[in-house]
């Protein structure tokens, strides 16, 4: 696997380097922001490993810079902020998993494999397209199309939308899309479900101006798919 680190820690960097290489990878270390987005831009990597707090350009504002660029490599955050906000946020930005310092090695790497099985299974069982109604998701190139019309989500929408398939006509609670989508806890405080589900209806629902995800009063959501005719 082609792995690119971002870890300006003098030491922690290079142990990762070569902990993750004796592992079978490639693995391109980067100590400053600027040139891992080079690198990203060069070379076709199988997942990032980014810490938040680097040179140059910070993690964070790193990722949400590819995520715009419709870049939809896998990330992993590595970092010492580990608040439910700093998680968030990271989240938010497009991170699939987030991982706090201290860590364990072996924790990481089991992160890794179940990042790049979940790419291998979709790939291998040839699901790349889910359709529900007049909704269709390629999976692997992470693009939504309604009614045949590109619909321009986000990394966590789009995830957030397959999901909603998945569970098309039943009850999806707040705790499971925190789990599924966001790899958290339930945190009764977080407002972060409500704001992606209502940048989700003003992409999937309000130019077609109907309701497809219906709110479950005090526990969650219900999509119903546009039946096609």
């Amino acid at each position: 696997m082609r792995i690119l680190l971002l870890e300006d820690d003098a030491r922690l960097g290079p142990w990762l380097k070569k902990n993750l290489t004796d592992g079978g990878n490639i693995t391109d270390l980067f100590s400053d922001g600027i040139r891992a987005e080079l690198a990203i831009k060069k070379i076709n990597y199988e997942i990032l490993i980014i810490d938040r707090m680097t040179p140059g350009i910070d993690g964070l504002s790193l990722v949400k810079k590819i995520r715009s660029e419709g870049n939809n490599i896998p990330v992993i955050f590595l970092t010492a902020l580990n608040e439910i906000e700093n998680r968030l946020e990271g989240f938010e930005a497009g991170a699939d998993d987030y991982l706090a310092k201290p860590f364990s090695f072996d924790e990481l790497v089991s992160r890794i494999n179940a990042i790049s099985k979940r790419s291998i299974n979709k790939k291998e069982l040839n699901i790349e397209t889910i359709k529900s109604g007049d909704i269709e998701l390629d999976l692997i190139k992470r693009i939504c199309f309604r009614q045949r019309k590109k619909i321009e989500l986000n990394n966590k929408e789009l995830t957030l939308m397959e999901y909603f398939i998945r569970f098309e006509g039943k009850k999806v609670t707040k705790a499971m899309l925190l789990e599924l989508v966001w790899n958290i806890n339930f945190d009764p405080t977080t407002s972060i479900i409500e704001t992606h589900i209502s940048r989700l209806r003003s992409k999937i629902e309000k130019p077609f101006q109907d309701r497809l995800i219906k709110t479950v009063r005090g526990s969650g959501y219900v999509y119903t798919p546009k039946k096609n005719i």
